[in-house]
């Protein structure tokens, strides 16, 4: 009989990969079972037409709406995951994103602890992914007890100029904390990375920064094209006793000790209501009813500024950003969100979205523009979740705070006027796009309102942890990778002391 593994992690993306990392040196037998396969080397990775016109790296999968529409989500399958493609903007949720926070729309929560216990990890998540960034730029930056390992990734001139004089007029543009050795990215072709795949070209992702280190010791081991159908549990429902995957199309089943379930916020939230058994007949971790409820996806919206007196001739664009709107809307009012620069858009890229327009006039536009990404929080509400029909995904999206979002996407355009810009586009993005999707197995102190307690092991199944973005109480307004790293690394050193020296 073939030895079981003492681990078995389902998904390789960020919350997969970094505890695969942390758990790497216990000694543990630990198989990680990935859906997708390596992005490999090819001409497509850097080809704008490709990626944004053609969808050549898109799944061919269909999500479905309540009445039964279909729509292909921005989601991939791959040893990685979404941060193949991720901007590597690797930020923390501010000290406040911890606390319950009044919006506009709503109140977002707090968190089951404060932001002082992650932060230790914060830092060690930050030299895991080789952060490059600044401190003290940025007035709502929280305490850091590291500073950044690498200097910031410069701002190329024409970005350079427009973070002047955002800076003359008041604001407080920063550089933001990106996982990108440029000189290597570059080097390999002239593109942004932002949206871009990377294949050990310099973008320092799940697979590149975390799962590198992991697949070093001999005892971890990663299946690829190994898609997980379903746990099932000991006749008590209370442990995870089996889980069966198909490979090859041949289902194959394997019985850890502990089973880590990472494959992402929608992913893992419908492998557990696919898992409803006798015992469990709502879904595994969900005697709370919470499983696939709170799902959050971030208001976000593409602002793009166009001058016939400016020239923009950056390749990447994507390295500052400003909070100014962050914890208020300047003037007394609630929060707002985050701004950042988007991976520079070439008229390649703008063609996806307005075919109409020859791509060669999009080209003379994107010649003088310069792209901006604004963000706010969704706030968590019970009706938006993920929900199951046989093998279809339900998603129903109850869309929070968008007003705040409207609020902000204005003020930025108000600041680009002032900085010169007379015409400021914007267009937000849908659900098609995955804008950090989360919260649908959140973690809490109450088993009767949370799946999870806060080292991300489920209430009703001792050996199951769920360590991705699904996890996350709250959205915040900005990037989540990070955040989901040092919880990653929080959890795997809690396995360690407690599960595996037992």
């Amino acid at each position: 009989m073939m030895k079981q593994p003492d681990i078995v992690i389902i998904g390789s993306g960020i919350g997969g990969a970094t505890i695969a990392s942390a758990l790497a040196g216990s000694g543990a037998d630990i198989l990680i079972l990935e859906a997708g396969g390596h992005i490999e080397d090819r001409p497509e990775n850097r080809d704008q037409r490709a990626i944004f016109q053609r969808g050549h790296f898109r799944p061919k999968e269909l999500w479905y709406e309540t009445d039964g529409t279909g729509f292909n989500p921005g989601n991939y399958y791959n040893v990685g995951g979404n941060s193949k493609f991720f901007g590597a903007v690797l930020v923390r949720y501010r000290r406040e994103d911890f606390e319950e926070m009044q919006h506009l729309e709503g109140v977002s929560p707090a968190w089951p602890f404060a932001y002082e216990e992650l932060e230790p990890w914060y830092s060690r998540a930050e030299q895991l992914y080789q952060v490059r960034g600044t401190l003290g730029q940025d007035p709502t930056e929280p305490p850091h007890s590291q500073n950044y390992a690498f200097a910031p990734v410069p701002d190329e001139p024409p970005i350079a100029s427009v973070r002047e004089k955002l800076k003359r007029n008041g604001l407080h543009p920063y550089s933001l904390p990106l996982g990108v050795d440029i000189d290597k990215w570059l080097a390999k072709a002239k593109t942004p990375w932002d949206a871009h795949p990377n294949s050990f070209d310099g973008k320092m992702d799940a697979e590149t920064a975390a799962l590198t280190v992991a697949l070093q010791h001999r005892n971890v081991r990663l299946q690829t094209g190994s898609r997980v159908t379903r746990l099932d549990t000991a006749p008590d429902g209370k442990r995870i006793d089996t889980v069966r995957y198909i490979r090859d199309g041949v289902e194959h089943a394997v019985s850890p000790k502990l089973v880590i379930l990472s494959a992402g916020a929608v992913q893992s939230a419908a492998l557990l209501l696919r898992s409803a058994n006798a015992v469990h007949p709502k879904g595994l971790a969900n005697s709370s009813d919470q499983v696939g409820r709170n799902f959050m996806n971030h208001n976000s919206s593409a602002v793009i500024a166009v001058s016939p007196f400016y020239r923009n001739d950056s390749i990447y664009q994507k390295t500052f950003g400003f909070n100014d709107y962050y914890l208020s809307d300047g003037e007394g009012g609630p929060p707002l969100g985050n701004v950042q620069l988007l991976g520079r858009i070439s008229g390649p890229i703008l063609k996806a979205s307005m075919p109409s327009v020859p791509e060669w006039l999009l080209g003379q536009i994107s010649a003088h523009a310069i792209d901006f990404y604004a963000m706010s929080e969704d706030i968590p509400h019970p009706e938006s979740r993920i929900m199951v029909d046989g093998e279809r995904i339900v998603l129903q999206w109850v869309r929070t705070n968008w007003p705040a979002h409207l609020v902000l996407v204005k003020k930025l355009k108000q600041a680009l006027k002032a900085a010169g810009f007379p015409i400021v586009l914007s267009r937000p993005f849908d659900k098609r796009t995955p804008s950090h999707q989360c919260g649908t197995v959140r973690i809490g102190n109450d088993p009767a309102s949370a799946p999870l307690d806060v080292y991300c092991r489920a209430f009703d199944h001792p050996n199951l942890f769920v360590v991705d973005a699904s996890f996350l109480p709250t959205s915040a307004a900005v990037n989540p990778a990070l955040t989901v790293a040092a919880q990653a690394l929080r959890v795997a050193d809690h396995i360690v002391s407690k599960d595996l020296a037992a």
